[in-house]
Formats: C-alpha cells, sequence, structure tokens
C-alpha cells in the first residue's frame, strides 16, 4: 500500500512531508502554509527550531514566485532570516513574490504564531528554473 503524498502546490516535496507542513493557498505573488507544532522539530528549549522555520520560508516563498506559473521550478540563491521571537505553538507562514523576472525571482516572507504575534521575517532571491520533473 503506498501511502498517499501531500500536494505542495503541484510538487511532492518529501522534506515538507518530513516536517508537516500543511499548504492552505497559492495565488499570483502570494503563497500561504501552516506548520502544526510537534516535539520533533523543536530545539533543546522545546520551540520550533530555527532551521525548521528557515525551510518553511524557504519552500513558501519559492511557492509565492511560481504562484502565477505554478510548473515552474525554483532554485534558492540566497536567504536573509531575522527571528524576531520563540516559534511555539502552530505557526502560520505568509509569502510574496515582489518581483518575478525572467530568470530571478525576490519574495519576502513572514512567520506567525497563532496569536498574529510576529516570530521571523525574511527574503530570498530564487533562480527561475523551466518545467522539470522532481520539483523545487
Amino acid at each position: 500500500m503506498t501511502a498517499q503524498k501531500t500536494d505542495y502546490f503541484g510538487f511532492t516535496i518529501p522534506l515538507m512531508e518530513l516536517m508537516g507542513l500543511i499548504p492552505e493557498t497559492l495565488a499570483p505573488g502570494h503563497a500561504r502554509t501552516r506548520l502544526p507544532m510537534r516535539p520533533e522539530l523543536t530545539n533543546s528549549r522545546g520551540v520550533v527550531h530555527g532551521g525548521t522555520m528557515m525551510s518553511v520560508l524557504d519552500f513558501t516563498m519559492s511557492a509565492a514566485a511560481r504562484g502565477h506559473q505554478p510548473d515552474l521550478g525554483m532554485a534558492t540563491i540566497d536567504m536573509t532570516t531575522s527571528f524576531l521571537a520563540p516559534g511555539e505553538g502552530d505557526l502560520i507562514i505568509e509569502a510574496r513574490a515582489l518581483r518575478v523576472g525572467a530568470s530571478i525571482a525576490f519574495c519576502e516572507g513572514e512567520i506567525r504564531n497563532t496569536a498574529g504575534e510576529l516570530v521571523a521575517k525574511a527574503s530570498a532571491s530564487f533562480k527561475v528554473l523551466k518545467s522539470h520533473p522532481g520539483g523545487d
């Protein structure tokens, strides 16, 4: 029996599946995902690990960049992340594409807790890749 795979806005992404990331919305220039809290995602202080938050920001920003053309791939060129509060409880990730050119996309994203408090902010640039099997 084969397990059902999550559709990450048109792609299968094993790391996001492992983390339990839930894709919520994708529109031109915008993406929203949700990360339910799980003990496996935490650091030694019991809050969501910074690397986990960076990974879900990276994916959600890349999704926003391809929101106008979901079959595009994205490869991260660079990413800057600022952590403003501990990642406690379920987290909501929202991202916006600031500019998508023929070869590079620029995005920003935020993580908020369920109370709406800002937990982390990021900006990133991505190489735009032509569609190919395998995904982001």
